[in-house]
């Protein structure tokens, strides 16, 4: 029997019937959800952008846009787009850029800039046939991509190389086109896997007509032309430096020494220990995820680049490292990030332009390092509060505003609260009791 909540045809209503359809079947027709819904809605022509993005539309999720000033990086000081939602990770984040900007600031490389794109292929023919014909392939697989690469090649990027890879061994008649690219300024995506479904074409036709293969051994069966988003090769580096005496801060609770050597135990316990390096990275991500969404760049395939590589040995382990020698404390990040400057949402989004407008137009280069600064900022700060103070000592300031809005406390409750608040334990019910106490005394003083 068909369930009475599906539908057919969902994606062809408009967008307020879409709503009301979800209202009265997942929300008993309650108007109070739908007005509520319906009041995130941008106006007609910024509304119609946003639709655009993804399918089945009803309303816009509103997260936090906020900035972290004084990043100084590579000598020039940017003030750098964060979204998140996550109490503290702002404020973490330019906390230690302030930190650091009196430090000699944040030094970032670009180590490379090339992205791998991948067509997948079987083919039962002898391998050494095919690698024999394979740099006349390789030729023509240039050019009959040249009218898609023509721009490309013209702003300095394109077709790298082109490897042949044969992976019978763990698949049975399994085979790789394996690419490298230089996208410049653009992440790429939609470029790579045009070039790479034009490389499956031609691999099929060259195959069928090429005078070294017979009729044993000329079908080939593309599996799927997609780039990849693991991009090792894609890399940045972040670091910071100095003295040991240089660390010292009233803010550390114990001598430079002290907090020196603990920082980079934290950060050995991250090497080592899998479970630990999960929630170490994670934190990483909560400052580089945060720009890479106020840019409009894609979090998700750069969370899935940073994860393989800090596996890459076969651990799961930390991204950062931290050294002391000679008295120098040393802090880095390297990460693989496939960014773009240009395509895409870049353009595309009010918000993300805006974003890069701040950040000066910056090539994608120059937005790696700003954005792999930020996570090694985001990250020092989580291990400065881990190894000193302890996480939450921050962390659950913000806590404590979030639970005080649900409560909906006045300015008044909210001072009281932060006063009383200041060397206990917060919890949801202790706050709702004080909130309650505060309510009811100042009840009884109106009715007396």
């Amino acid at each position: 029997m068909k369930d009475d909540k599906q539908i057919n045809g969902f994606s062809k209503r408009s967008k307020a019937e879409k709503l009301q359809w979800v209202i009265e079947n997942f929300f008993n027709g309650h108007e109070s959800a739908a007005g509520e819904l319906r009041s995130f809605w941008l106006d007609d022509e910024t509304q119609n952008i946003f639709d655009a993005f993804s399918e089945n539309s009803i309303s816009n999720f509103i997260l936090p846009y906020g900035v972290a000033p004084n990043m100084l990086i590579n000598g020039k000081t940017y003030c750098v787009p964060m979204v998140t939602e996550e109490s503290s990770v702002v404020a973490a984040a330019a906390a230690a850029a302030k930190y650091w900007s009196t430090r000699g600031g944040i030094k970032a490389t670009v180590v490379n800039t090339k992205k791998i794109g991948q067509v997948h292929f079987k083919w039962s023919g002898q391998t050494e046939k095919l690698i024999s014909v394979f740099p006349e392939l390789k030729k023509e697989l240039i050019i009959t991509a040249s009218a898609i690469t023509t721009n490309m090649d013209k702003r300095g990027g394109g077709i790298l190389d082109i490897e042949l890879k044969d992976l019978s061994d763990k698949e049975p008649d399994y085979y790789q086109l394996f690419t490298h690219f230089d996208t410049c300024d653009s992440m790429g995506a939609n470029f790579i896997n045009s070039v790479l479904e034009q490389f499956g074409r031609t691999l099929r036709l060259f195959i069928q007509t090429h005078p070294a293969f017979d009729e044993t051994d000329r079908e080939v069966d593309i599996i799927m032309c997609i780039l990849s988003n693991y991009t090792p090769e894609c890399l940045v580096k972040a670091e910071v430096s100095c003295t040991i005496d240089e660390l010292g801060d009233e803010c550390l609770e114990m001598d430079a020494v002290g907090f020196a050597e603990r920082f980079a135990t934290a950060i050995r316990i991250a090497e080592i220990d899998s479970y630990r390096a999960t929630t170490h990275n994670k934190g990483i991500f909560n400052g580089i995820d945060a720009v890479v969404i106020a840019t409009g760049n894609d979090f998700r395939a750069i969370e899935a680049s940073g994860h393989t590589y800090a596996a890459r040995s076969g651990i799961y382990k930390s991204l950062s490292k931290c050294t002391i020698k000679d008295n120098i404390f040393s802090f880095n990040l390297e990460i693989p990030l496939a960014i773009g400057t240009i395509g895409g949402l870049t353009k595309l989004h009010p918000i993300a332009r805006h974003s890069l407008e701040m950040l000066g137009h910056p090539s994608a280069p120059e937005l790696m390092t700003i954005i792999a600064a930020t996570g090694l900022m985001q990250n020092f700060a989580a291990i400065r509060s881990l190894v000193t103070t302890g996480i939450q000592k921050g962390h659950m300031k913000m806590h404590l505003m979030n639970i005080l809005n649900h409560l909906s406390a006045t300015e008044q409750e909210i001072e009281q609260a932060f006063e009383y608040f200041s060397d206990k334990v917060i919890s949801f019910t202790s706050v709702r009791e004080l909130i309650t106490e505060i309510r009811e005394r100042e009840h009884k003083i109106i009715t007396d």
